[in-house]
């Protein structure tokens, strides 16, 4: 069977919680804090999932900046991710006793870029492919191998 485009295959490793993480011909690899029984070989997985966001803002920004010749000479993008109730959440639509998920992303924008040119930057940020996947209703489907 010829591999899915884009699959990422991840397979347990090891003792405890190490995974060994495939995507193409690159392998990384992810665990828990020794702390949660881990024994913290790789980032957690919402470490990755914060990672995939950070890079796909970067990489989505340079692209906007290239195209329009733009002198912007480095991007950094800090993420964390917390639980908090949804009473509590300025934003949220719910207002309920139910946790939700907050991610805060914070850009650094460096090189001699105008004020609008920084605000166009913070607005295509809202645009990079993993955020958007992340802020629209999604689907998982699970099936057992070989059934």
């Amino acid at each position: 069977m010829s591999p899915i485009p884009h699959e990422v295959v991840v397979r347990e490793i090891g003792t405890g919680y190490a995974q060994e993480i495939r995507a193409g011909r690159h392998t990384l690899r992810a665990d828990e804090p020794v702390a949660s029984g881990g024994t913290d070989s790789g980032p957690d997985p919402y470490a990755l999932l914060l990672s995939a966001l950070g890079a796909c803002t970067s990489m989505t920004i340079r692209m906007y900046a290239n195209r329009k010749g733009w002198p912007l000479t480095g991007i950094t993008v800090r993420l964390s991710q917390q639980k908090i109730y949804a009473k509590d959440c300025e934003d949220c639509e719910t207002k309920s006793d139910a946790r939700i998920h907050r991610i805060e992303r914070e850009i650094e924008l460096s090189g001699d870029l105008s004020a609008e040119q920084k605000a166009r930057l913070i607005e295509i940020a809202e645009r990079c492919p993993v955020h958007r996947t992340l802020a629209d209703q999604k689907t998982i489907v699970t099936r057992l191998a070989g059934a």
